[in-house]
């Protein structure tokens, strides 16, 4: 019987790893997620496949920028549902998520895809969502009929929002929705 024993990555793959994280974020944010990959390898020093050797697809890229967000953004979540006011907490996750999603032109649309790289993440994000809804309506503060799908639907409609209007305006419609969904 044999065993696969994992090596740690060469020092010079790491360094790939990570220069080309950072280029990545770089041009995400001026150009969005559906800036060129061969720019980014271009701008890392490395040829494109050794971006695809680290990241078969763009949403494995995506997913790896994202991840220590992720883990930030989820234990926020978590901490929320301690929250003395569940429409307080609801609200709050609604605009942290917008934030997180908001990050790069087109991250919106990427993670309401639901990739197969990004999937676990927006499971944890809709899972978080779904328990802050449930607390919201028992306690009486959530419209009955509000459910976690409509909060998911809300925060991409924000994100996307923000991403094609001013932050301003985005806020605003995120206000008068929430206003709409919190029982008053």
């Amino acid at each position: 019987m044999t065993e696969t024993v994992r090596r740690r990555p060469r020092a010079d793959a790491r360094r790939n790893r990570e220069r080309l994280l950072a280029e990545a974020d770089a041009v995400f944010r001026e150009e969005g997620t559906g800036a060129s990959l061969e720019r980014v390898a271009r701008r890392t020093g490395v040829a494109i496949g050794t971006l695809y050797g680290h990241f078969p697809t763009r949403a494995a890229l995506i997913a790896a920028l994202l991840d220590a967000r992720n883990q930030e953004l989820f234990a926020h979540g978590d901490g929320l549902a301690e929250h003395p006011d569940p429409a307080l907490a609801l609200a709050d996750w609604i605009r942290a998520v917008v934030r997180h999603a908001a990050a790069y032109q087109g991250l919106a649309a990427a993670l309401a895809a639901r990739s197969d790289e990004l999937q676990d993440s927006c499971h944890r994000l809709t899972a978080i969502g779904d328990r802050l809804v449930d607390r919201a309506r028992r306690a009486g503060a959530l419209r009955g009929d509000t459910t976690g799908v409509d909060v998911f639907t809300l925060m991409n409609a924000a994100a996307w929002a923000r991403e094609h209007d001013t932050e301003a305006q985005a806020d605003r419609l995120l206000d008068l929705a929430l206003a709409g969904m919190i029982a008053r």
